[in-house]
């Protein structure tokens, strides 16, 4: 593994929002006059759009150090290989942040919904996915070309790479979904799988995670996003990626038409065994397959993102492929059996877990910020308990906060306080009665006021008792008494 300088990155949302302004005024000359939290994926990295005048675009935090110069470095890489790749703007190295050039929010798979009046919207499909397809043949030789892939935290896709993908699926999605299988026998078509799988002589710049919801469509130009990921690798597995993202809903024939145009646009830069190149595709599938089944698994189950379990039940079609094929599965009997199984599974519904609803209760000062929602949610309540009667303006108060007798005995004698509370209360009570009708996972419930110390905790605490009466699962964090 390569070394790489750790980079000291920023430690709260306030710190990130500092730095983006520090560098969108830098770059453009004005300060942002509105800025927004960007919805999340699958990973830790934070999204904002900042706005000045006529002028956005998105700033990101990226956690990991090494992921984050992998991305710079590919950006200057793809760029000067003329690849449709949006520019960084500027950027804060050490800290992890930078600003990129602002595509927008349609997608290819948005992109192509909107068309339903098509008459064919197969052909449609055809027409956006061959030029995908001639893209990503581009990244895969001239991209790959030229290209340090030592420096990339991960420099080439081999044997214990695939096997760790293939751990993941067993760890994160076959062990918690309770289906019973051989481990030895198991780890052996696991075994095999890699070193047939390893043989592939045709080799460029792997993406990683090369899918539809990573295309982005501005002007009726395609730009390609979140390459950090990349490798020297096979180039069947990101046609396998592409082809076969769940959520995409490609047809078998459509599938099979692509594939053919791919190989058409391979032949016109590169000489390579075909036979071998076809046989090995079916492989590829069924490892990018368990991946996918992985993180669905990891992010469903573990960090409990309901969004991840609910695209379980579009695995079928991609399972049914996989068993139908003449080629690698049939000599990989445990997996082959694990795919029946699970694909039963799904047939019934059956592996779609629910998981029990977790309110996440805070209080916190408005002079430090809204408490970030880590379960990636998104969703939920912020409430301002600053017009209160505040308890912290009396001296006996002071050095007290809202879990104290005496602040409680105050603030209950409050009517406007008793009328927040029970409002409060009854606004929450109905969101969790749907968020677990839905089997939402998480909803989180913030408190806020000016120190974090008296109104906000009281309040705080005081849902959670009621919420805790209803046999409700909670969490409750009082984040400024945290911090004494």
């Amino acid at each position: 593994m390569p070394q790489c300088t750790r980079l000291m990155t920023a430690n709260t949302t306030d710190d990130i929002l500092f730095i983006l302004n520090r560098l969108f005024y830098n770059h453009f000359g004005l300060h942002p006059e509105q800025t927004l939290s960007l919805p999340g994926a699958g990973s830790n990295r934070l999204y904002f759009r900042l706005y000045a005048a006529d002028i956005t675009c998105i700033g990101s935090f990226n956690p990991d150090p090494r992921e984050h110069l992998a991305f710079l470095k590919l950006s200057e890489h793809f760029l000067k290989k003329n690849l449709s790749v949006p520019q960084v703007l500027a950027k804060d190295t050490e800290k992890g942040i930078c600003l990129i050039e602002d595509l927008g929010d349609t997608d290819l798979l948005d992109f192509i919904s909107r068309q339903r009046d098509e008459t064919d919207l197969n052909h449609l499909r055809y027409k956006y996915y061959c030029t995908v397809l001639e893209h990503l043949v581009r990244f895969q030789l001239i991209g790959g070309s030229d290209l340090d892939y030592s420096s990339l935290p991960v420099p080439e896709f081999k044997g214990n790479e695939m096997l760790w993908d293939l751990n993941y699926f067993k760890y994160y999605f076959l062990k918690p979904s309770r289906i019973l299988f051989d481990e030895s026998a198991l780890d052996r078509d696991f075994r095999k799988l890699t070193e047939y799988l390893a043989e592939e002589k045709t080799l460029g710049f792997m993406y990683r995670d090369f899918q539809a919801r990573n295309i982005m469509v501005k002007s009726d130009k395609l730009y390609f996003i979140d390459f950090q990921g990349g490798r020297l690798g096979p180039l069947q597995y990101d046609v396998a990626s592409l082809l076969f993202q769940v959520k995409a809903g490609l047809s078998k024939s459509l599938r099979s038409q692509l594939f053919d145009y791919y190989l058409s646009q391979l032949r016109k830069h590169l000489e390579f065994d075909e036979t071998s190149f076809i046989n090995r595709f079916d492989g590829y599938i069924l490892l990018r397959m368990l991946q996918v089944m992985g993180a669905y698994g990891f992010r469903g189950w573990f960090e409990h993102k309901p969004h991840f379990l609910e695209s379980i039940n579009l695995l079928n079609p991609n399972l049914k492929h996989l068993l139908e094929s003449t080629g690698v599965i049939g000599r990989l009997p445990e997996l082959e059996r694990i795919i029946n199984k699970i694909s039963e599974l799904v047939m019934n519904n059956s592996l779609n877990q629910k998981t029990e609803l977790t309110v996440s209760i805070n209080s916190f000062s408005y002079r430090r910020g809204i408490p970030y929602d880590q379960t990636g949610h998104g969703g939920g309540f912020v409430f301002d308990c600053r017009l209160l009667s505040n308890p912290g303006l009396q001296e006996c108060f002071k050095s007290l906060s809202g879990l104290d007798s005496e602040v409680k005995e105050f603030l209950s004698g409050q009517p406007t306080v008793q009328a927040f509370v029970e409002l409060v209360t009854e606004m929450v009570m109905q969101s969790v009665k749907s968020y677990q009708k839905a089997h939402y996972t998480d909803l989180q419930v913030s408190f806020g006021c000016t120190g974090g110390q008296h109104r906000s905790v009281y309040c705080a605490q005081a849902l959670a008792d009621e919420l805790t009466k209803s046999g409700i699962k909670i969490k409750v964090t009082h984040h400024e008494l945290n911090n004494k």
